[in-house]
């Protein structure tokens, strides 16, 4: 099968190359997906998943990638919950050979059904960045309806994720990013923008809720505004600040697939969008991976047709 491998941490996405590597065979629980639309994060070259196994030993060259939405082709012994020939989507393990590729395998867990009215592209777009939003707002940071969010990089993928998920719990939202990025983000929900290189953060006012993907000196300033009981959720690491009189979570995301399935139910709603960039094919997605301009969505690799 074709896929994408790395294999020099200090090269990252540049030192990307398409190889002919062996199709996966199933392991016990395992699924085969035959894959069709593949979703980045270009920080995965600065996770140590990427390049070590859980042992800390080296495993490179690794597939990276993550996301995916295809078509079970085989399962391994004792699967269950899936079925040969089922469209499915999720979320692959960090420490396995990824989803920028033909075919991968993955426990049956981390996937759930997608919709024959969901396109695989969209599919692929949305484990990583629909499951850190809900794990974040809801699981973590324990969003109530009235509430307001302060949610930062929210033209992002994962920030207009939030900015939804958020919006439609009931809660107030203001976003925060560039200044090209405020139509953007008012766009998907966002009902004040704060420019973070123009605008003064703390005329905010009082939060209950920081949804952080910056950290540093932008999240000792958050924290500072978060209201009696609220909550500093990050994505970046362990937190830098703490609230006066709050509480701080990091988090990685997990799969989950009942949590998978609420957020493609949104997205055949209606109620969902996607924040989908740029979208190539295997062959290109070494140059797609490595773009001369800014990002303006996920980036998406479209397997095949």
């Amino acid at each position: 099968m074709k896929a994408i491998v790395v294999r020099d941490e200090a090269a990252g996405t540049a030192g990307m190359t398409l190889v002919e590597r062996p199709e996966p065979s199933a392991a016990i629980n395992d699924v085969i997906v035959e894959i069709h639309a593949s979703g980045f994060v270009p920080t995965e070259m600065e996770w140590p998943s990427t390049w070590t196994d859980r042992r800390d030993r080296d495993r490179t060259p690794s597939i990276p990638g993550h996301e995916l939405s295809g078509v079970v082709t085989a399962l391994g012994y004792g699967t269950k919950g899936v079925s040969v020939g089922q469209r499915v989507f999720g979320l692959a393990d960090w420490y396995r050979d990824g989803t920028l590729a033909e075919y991968v395998a993955i426990e049956a867990r981390n996937l759930a059904p997608l919709p024959g009215d969901v396109e695989f592209t969209v599919g692929a777009s949305l484990p990583i960045s629909g499951l850190t939003a809900w794990q974040g707002l809801f699981d973590h940071g324990r969003l109530q309806a009235g509430q307001s969010v302060l949610a930062h990089g929210a033209a992002g993928a994962v920030g207009t994720m939030v900015t939804q998920l958020a919006r439609e719990a009931g809660a107030y939202v203001i976003g925060t990013g560039h200044a090209a990025d405020r139509n953007k983000a008012l766009d998907f929900g966002a009902q004040e923008f704060v420019d973070l290189d123009n605008d003064a953060l703390e005329d905010v006012g009082g939060v209950d809720l920081v949804f952080d993907v910056i950290g540093g000196d932008i999240q000792k300033r958050s924290a500072s505004l978060i209201r009696a009981g609220g909550t500093l959720v990050t994505i970046v690491g362990p937190p830098e600040a703490r609230p006066p009189d709050g509480v701080a979570v990091d988090f990685v995301v997990e799969s989950d697939r009942a949590q998978l399935c609420e957020i493609v139910q949104r997205v055949r709603d209606g109620r969902l969008r996607t924040n989908i960039g740029n979208v190539a094919t295997l062959d290109d997605a070494v140059a797609a991976l490595n773009p001369t301009e800014r990002r303006t969505g996920k980036p998406i690799i479209r397997i095949r047709p």
